[in-house]
């Protein structure tokens, strides 16, 4: 058996390529109150619970045309829920296959190609009672084998969750042979992430890249672009502040964006 790689390359046997997502996201938020912490970890845990992770995760199985094999799901005590979705391929026009580098759609059917791939989900919403910081992150892989970037759903993962920071790696591992033995370790051209993001997307984040092009490496990290305190108090507005008290709450937020934008613990003064 063979098929064709970009460039009409004859390949021996099936593309052996894996390829993979990781994207983590993080939401921030003031919960003043013991009270506010415990109703923002609720809140969370409602809002993204296993159920509806399930439904995000079955959104990107159709989108990247696969076949969901099995689920396996669970919500956890006190907090935090996980998904795994075992996906394989499923007959596909090969003309809906696209691995150019422009921005995935939001749900809707595009063909793919894959085999013994996974999707999975992980959540953790924590707080801490000094400070009164609360944060939300998930964690989600999406890894393929085949023709099919799975970055093609970042787009879609990216609106399902509308959160302020956002951490991106993509990479594709292995080879695979054409049928004179030459060995492909990638199967598409690729320069950044960001040329996978629709505009809007580009709009609200500041974004820089970290890419190992020698290693088809390419991570991207996100952080909104635009500051209100006002998303940012659970509970509670900037009416219900003194002006002493909320410029202390924005340096709080805003250093708990830097710590986790630069993954590292910041002096009090630096801000994104």
């Amino acid at each position: 058996m063979s098929q064709t790689l970009k460039r009409n390359i004859r390949l021996h046997g099936f593309n052996n390529l894996t390829k993979t997502l990781s994207f983590n996201i993080h939401d921030i938020c003031y919960a003043q109150s013991e009270q506010h912490r415990r109703e923002y970890i609720e809140y969370i845990d409602e809002e993204y619970n296993a159920e509806r992770l399930t439904g995000i995760l079955e959104d990107v199985a159709a989108l990247i045309g696969a076949n969901v094999l099995n689920v396996a799901r669970q919500n956890y005590e006190p907090q935090g829920a996980s998904v795994t979705l075992l996906i394989s391929e499923e007959p596909v026009a090969s003309e809906g296959i696209s691995n150019t580098e422009s921005p995935g759609p939001l749900p809707e059917a595009i063909a793919g190609h894959l085999d013994k791939s996974h999707i999975t989900v992980h959540t953790y919403p924590e707080s801490h009672p000094d400070g009164g910081i609360s944060t939300f992150r998930a964690d989600i892989d999406v890894s393929t084998c085949g023709r099919i970037s799975p970055l093609k759903a970042l787009n879609y993962l990216i609106h399902s969750f509308e959160s302020d920071i956002v951490i991106v790696d993509y990479r594709v591992r292995g080879f695979t042979r054409d049928v004179k033995g030459k060995k492909h370790f990638i199967d598409h051209k690729i320069n950044s992430i960001q040329n996978y993001m629709s505009r809007d997307t580009k709009e609200r984040y500041q974004m820089f890249d970290v890419n190992v092009y020698q290693e088809n490496l390419f991570h991207t990290k996100m952080v909104l672009g635009e500051f209100d305190l006002n998303d940012y108090l659970f509970g509670a507005g900037k009416e219900d502040l003194p002006p002493k008290e909320l410029r202390k709450v924005e340096q709080q937020v805003r250093r708990e964006m830097a710590e986790i934008f630069y993954g590292r613990n910041l002096g009090r003064s630096l801000k994104l």
